[in-house]
């Protein structure tokens, strides 16, 4: 019922051989629900491009007022090392394919706080000091 629910419009499409990818915005008809995930996008655009799924990343849907209609952005990459290549780290950490830095907020602050006492090259290992 619900897989019958959703259809997918992609319109501006752009093959994009700089960066192997294609990228497009994507139009999603969701009526009688409240939104699509991305994982489900993802499967429905790599079957529908013949790409796999690790290579498709969707972003910035924004639901219409009223429901039933979302609009966003996909692009599908040639191959995982090209999508590694190019993408913000914090979209490939959405995706499950990157690590996220372990660092505190506090240690952040500290760091900028000592780094703040110098000028030059002696700056950058002022800042590196605290980490042991």
């Amino acid at each position: 019922m619900s897989d019958n629910a959703v259809t997918i419009r992609t319109r501006k499409f752009l093959t994009n051989r700089l960066l192997n990818r294609k990228q497009m915005i994507v139009d999603v008809l969701h009526p009688g629900r409240p939104n699509v995930s991305h994982k489900e996008l993802g499967e429905r655009l790599s079957k529908l491009y013949k790409s796999s799924e690790d290579c498709v990343f969707t972003f910035g849907f924004r639901t219409a007022f009223g429901g039933g209609k979302s609009t966003g952005f996909a692009l599908i990459y040639d191959s995982l090392d090209e999508a590694k290549k190019v993408e913000p780290k914090y979209r490939l950490i959405r995706h499950g394919i990157g690590a996220k830095g372990i660092i505190s907020s506090k240690q952040r602050k500290e760091r900028k706080n000592r780094a703040k006492k110098f000028r030059g090259t002696k700056k950058a290992k002022a800042a590196t000091a605290g980490k042991k």
